[in-house]
């Protein structure tokens, strides 16, 4: 486990000594967790995926925006947001775990994120990877039960074995999410990547200033 050290470190995003976090894993500490590592990390994934409403209109990639103890102040969050704090929440529980960020095209086909972001692509799509019984598995708790309900999909399984990454686009079809581009996995939250990404494919969101209800951005100035 030694070599893997690296990702249990906290760092200013992975802020998990943070009061919020601790209070918020509390009961992950119970003895009947002790020996049973992956029903931990299957319960943290679903308190996590279902506890927030996914909105993706309002995007932070700020470093402030990005320290995930905040997540615990908001109702909603966004994928990046959900999968930082699965990764600061398994870290503070002992379990190695990283961030990945991949091009996905739009998932759930809705046309006014689309309208927004000018492309069907959603850049740097967030999801978390975690270390359990001797090898990596991915997982993405971004789309709660209620988006999916609304949506008419199914929400997105994991059993702590297997990567679990391809959310339904809809029933009638089986069409699942498709990963365009990875960029792979990191120690911390690559920022300056982040932030390069998002002006490359949407140098517009750069040029205006959005803060109204309908579409919040913010980014590393």
């Amino acid at each position: 486990m030694e070599k893997y050290s690296k990702y249990l470190e906290e760092t200013q995003f992975f802020d998990f000594s943070n009061p919020k976090i601790q209070a918020y894993i509390e009961e992950f500490r119970d003895e009947k967790y002790s020996n049973r590592i992956q029903e931990l990390a299957i319960d943290l994934y679903l308190k996590i995926r279902d506890g927030f409403l996914y909105d993706p209109f309002d995007l932070d990639i700020s470093r402030d925006g990005l320290t995930f103890s905040k997540v615990l102040e908001k109702r909603r969050a966004w994928c990046v947001e959900k999968a930082g704090l699965m990764v600061s929440c398994a870290r503070a529980l002992g379990i190695p775990a990283r961030p990945g960020y991949a091009i996905v095209r739009n998932h759930l086909e809705n046309e006014k994120l689309e309208k927004v972001l000018q492309s069907d692509l959603i850049v740097f799509h967030g999801y978390a990877d975690l270390y359990l019984n001797g090898k990596w598995v991915k997982c993405t708790p971004a789309f709660d039960k209620r988006v999916c309900r609304i949506s008419g999909v199914d929400p997105l399984e994991w059993d702590g074995e297997q990567d679990s990454l391809f959310q339904e686009h809809d029933k009638n079809s089986q069409r699942f999410m498709e990963y365009v581009h990875y960029y792979g996995e990191f120690e911390d939250v690559p920022i300056e990547l982040a932030n390069q990404e998002m002006r490359k494919y949407y140098p517009h969101l750069f040029d205006n200033s959005y803060s109204n209800p309908d579409f919040k951005f913010r980014f590393e100035k």
